[in-house]
């Protein structure tokens, strides 16, 4: 699990400072080895102990963030809160993250926390595509092969194009969709050997 996700490099204490934050002393290689101490917890089972580490971490790592709405949204660890989630999920994607744009966007689509909102859903899954993102890959595929209710262009070559790169990076659904609406016309450059995905929320992120 730690070599499935690769992300955004540490953000310390400018990122608190800008999300009105206290300032925190601690440098990127002690940021990094908390957040791991976390991983490890999670991968054990011990979900209380990761959310923990991940909550205080938060403010000082965009990807400890993320791995909170992750659990907040899962109920792992703590109560389930949809709209906590939602919100935590929000300061992530705003900073950039496109795991956490991808999962505020399934949430979204979805209605977890309210009505679903493919419309709020939209942009966020252009953002995490753009970044090879293959399930905001697949969900965008989706709305561009059925026109999404007028909210894109029905366009089966983009919707080729899309389902072709997520399947390229593991996305079995995508593969299987391309053989119902036919390949892209332009190849799509191979992921990198060992890459998968899932349909699944995404796992906590493992840091560089």
């Amino acid at each position: 699990m730690r070599q499935m996700l690769r992300i955004l490099p540490v953000l310390t204490a400018c990122f608190s400072l800008a999300l009105g934050g206290a300032a925190f002393a601690r440098t990127g290689k002690e940021i990094a080895a908390v957040f791991d101490t976390g991983v490890t917890a999670y991968d054990a089972g011990n979900y209380e102990q990761a959310f923990r580490i991940w909550w205080d971490l938060q403010y000082e790592d965009v990807a400890a963030m993320r791995n909170v709405a992750m659990m907040l949204s899962k109920g792992q660890g703590t109560a389930r809160d949809p709209k906590l989630a939602v919100r935590i999920y929000e300061r992530a994607a705003e900073a950039g993250l496109p795991t956490a744009q991808a999962d505020l966007a399934d949430m979204l689509l979805k209605g977890e926390a309210g009505d679903p909102d493919p419309k709020a859903a939209l942009p966020l899954l252009q953002a995490a595509a753009a970044a090879n993102h293959p399930v905001a890959q697949f969900q965008l595929a989706q709305m561009f092969e059925t026109g999404a209710n007028g909210l894109v262009p029905q366009n089966l070559d983009v919707s080729r194009q899309l389902y072709t790169s997520a399947a390229a990076r593991g996305l079995k659904e995508a593969a299987e969709r391309l053989k119902i609406i036919g390949p892209a016309n332009t190849p799509t450059p191979p992921a990198p050997s060992g890459s998968q995905a899932t349909l699944a929320p995404t796992p906590p992120a493992a840091r560089p």
